[in-house]
């Protein structure tokens, strides 16, 4: 990928404030001293529709009928990927803590995948939508981020590809990280529970 569309996607994300520093828990459970609120970035249509066309670029050689995201953050940016693309969008929900697909949303035996999430630390919930994908005898053709944020590989049944990887955005254990050792007070900024 080349450094200017990386920059590009970080400076947007920087002068929108979807990158801040301080103290955080994350829905993996990890504490960071950086946070990624792509809602943040993704507010300003002209913005996500740029996003979107960039990371749209990543998979223009593939053959891909439908893109599919994880609610909630991976909605808008999903929707802009599929709309540069030209295909269908749609989302995979929790419904009493399971994903699963609802509002009549379906996948057809066959249909070609694109899973679209805005930011990646564990790859939990697009495990999940690969999952349903597969159910459904669809195939997987790969996994698009704004920012993968993994620090471990996260053995995706397909390639990923990100605008923003390799970030050195820190994270550690609850029991061995400095910020709380410091007594810098702990926030949870994202929007699902914290895995345990």
């Amino acid at each position: 990928m080349s450094t200017s569309v990386t920059e590009r996607a970080v400076d947007l994300m920087k002068q929108c404030g979807a990158l801040t520093t301080g103290h955080f828990r994350l829905t993996s459970g990890l504490h960071s001293d950086e946070y990624c609120q792509c809602a943040k970035v993704l507010e300003h249509p002209e913005i996500a529709s740029e996003l979107g066309g960039m990371l749209a670029d990543r998979f223009r050689d593939e053959t891909i009928d439908i893109v599919v995201s994880p609610a909630i953050g991976g909605i808008v940016i999903g929707y802009e990927v599929a709309k540069a693309l030209g295909v269908r969008a749609i989302w995979a929900e929790r419904d009493g803590g399971a994903m699963t697909m609802r509002r009549g949303f379906a996948l057809r035996s066959g249909e070609r995948v694109l899973i679209i999430e805005d930011v990646v630390t564990t790859g939990g919930s697009v495990k999940e939508v690969a999952g349903l994908v597969k159910d459904a005898g669809a195939e997987i053709v790969g996994f698009g981020f704004i920012m993968d944020r993994s620090r471990e590989p996260l053995n995706l049944p397909a390639p990923s590809k990100a605008l923003v990887e390799g970030r050195d955005m820190k994270t550690y254990q609850p029991d061995h990280c400095p910020l709380c050792a410091s007594g810098v007070p702990v926030e949870k900024p994202g929007s699902r529970p914290v895995q345990e």
